[in-house]
């Protein structure tokens, strides 16, 4: 590709201590966070509103928020688990499985960040970095007031991709080892004018259904990945359907994706009508998502690197900022499509659960990038390797890692910007003080 030079001057502002780029749940709980502490903080989303994969992704539900025994991920995020399920009163209020209703969850996560005083910038994309001998010197945004440069003390990424640590110059790892494969991606959709009654109470989806989906009849139905649950009166959400060989870091191939995304919801919406169709037969497709679901790509290269060892031991950690009670959850790869359609390969199968009460930690050194002074990074994109990435990319850990994050650069701001400097001793005393579980954190060991 041939290369063309850009040369001119950018409005410059220079008026916040921290910038979070990207308004998913751990942008969302980072602002806040940033802000409660008095940080005059600028969020950044290049969509028209926050939340991510739970609003624009359209995932159906949340993944575990407890350890079986009692809800873990706690804070900020113990508080959207409550408004969300406050809003949805057929929803069992268990340790955290259950629906999400993306409508309810926009208002949620607006007022969450707005509240502390954070400024949000909607529609505006995060487009270059500027460097300064290992720190962030600026970050270059667009929008429709075209470029425009913000230089802050300290930035948090939460792009999930991990664009500004890498545009930053970061090191990071991305996919398996040996072949450099990464979790296929999923397009979720909603079906409305679904007969309730007949959806609870028919033949098992898991069970019965879905493998009539997989028999050959219906081509772009890939495996037996048909996640579903009821958001509301004759409403399912569908986290379903696989589409390999997609990194989310090349744009031209999610667009590919996209396209084939919505005809595998169509598939979905026809095959279902006609192998259930008490359940299903004047269901219509109401809506696809309009964000690609990435269960995978860059996982920045952090002071430590969180590994499947430690999510065995149920280790603890000094600096924990989060527990984490999900397991690993891979996948199916290329190479198992054949047998998740033929139902002899559980990808969930292969690793350990947790049993009730056990959970591990993430400590703050996950989050801090190494040779980036003033960048931290929150949600699916911290330092670990691929197994454990599996577990720990869920919502509610990002909601969690954002917070940590969001807490963590308002500490550095009032100093000398260094994220490696911060006093996680401090740090995890507040995340404590704001209902925090960090078991094993030295804060809560030495009784702070």
């Amino acid at each position: 590709m041939s290369t063309y030079t850009l040369t001119r001057k950018l409005p410059l502002d220079e008026s916040y201590d921290v910038i979070v780029a990207g308004g998913g749940p751990s942008g969302c709980t980072a602002a806040a966070a940033a802000a409660r502490e008095g940080a005059r903080t600028l969020l950044i989303e290049a969509t028209g509103c926050l939340g991510g994969m739970g609003t624009l992704g359209l995932v159906p539900a949340w993944m575990t928020f407890g350890d079986g025994l009692k809800i873990i991920a706690r804070g900020m995020a113990g508080r959207v688990l409550k408004e969300c399920q406050a809003g949805m009163p057929h929803v069992p209020k268990d340790w955290g499985w259950g629906p999400i209703d993306a409508e309810l969850l926009k208002r949620i996560y607006d007022n969450l960040v707005t509240e502390t005083g954070a400024t949000v910038l909607f529609n505006t994309m995060l487009s270059a970095v500027e460097t300064d001998g290992g720190a962030v010197d600026a970050i270059i945004a667009s929008n429709k007031a075209g470029l425009t440069a913000y230089r802050a003390k300290v930035y948090v990424d939460c792009t999930g991709d991990g664009d500004l640590a890498t545009w930053a110059g970061a090191k990071y790892m991305k996919g398996d080892d040996a072949t450099g494969e990464m979790q296929p991606a999923t397009l979720c959709f909603t079906l409305s004018n679904v007969d309730t009654y007949a959806y609870l109470h028919g033949p098992s989806m898991r069970d019965e259904i879905v493998p009539r989906l997989c028999g050959g009849k219906y081509p772009r139905i890939p495996d037996r990945h048909v996640c579903n649950n009821l958001l509301g009166p004759g409403t399912v959400g569908f986290n379903a359907g696989h589409l390999w060989d997609i990194d989310n870091t090349i744009p031209a191939n999610v667009s590919l994706a996209m396209i084939e995304g919505r005809k595998i919801a169509e598939e979905f919406q026809r095959a279902l009508a006609i192998e259930h169709p008490k359940a299903f037969g004047n269901a219509y497709l109401v809506n696809t998502a309009p964000l690609m679901g990435i269960r995978e790509t860059r996982r920045i290269m952090g002071d430590y690197l969180l590994t499947i060892d430690d999510f065995l031991a149920r280790r603890g950690f000094p600096d924990e900022i989060a527990r984490n009670a999900y397991p690993v959850d891979i996948h199916t790869a290329k190479h198992q499509i054949e047998a998740s359609k033929q139902g002899t390969f559980n990808p969930m199968a292969h690793f350990e659960h947790f049993k009730p009460g056990e959970s591990h930690g993430i400590p703050y050194r996950c989050l801090t990038p190494k040779g980036l002074k003033n960048v931290l990074v929150a949600g699916r994109c911290v330092s670990s390797d691929r197994p454990v990435q599996a577990a720990i990319r869920v919502m509610s850990n990002c909601l969690t890692t954002g917070e940590a994050a969001g807490l963590a650069t308002a500490l550095a701001a009032g100093k000398d910007a260094d994220v490696h400097g911060v006093d996680t001793l401090q740090l995890c005393r507040r995340l404590i003080e704001e209902g925090g579980y960090l078991p094993d954190s030295a804060a809560n060991l030495a009784g702070v």
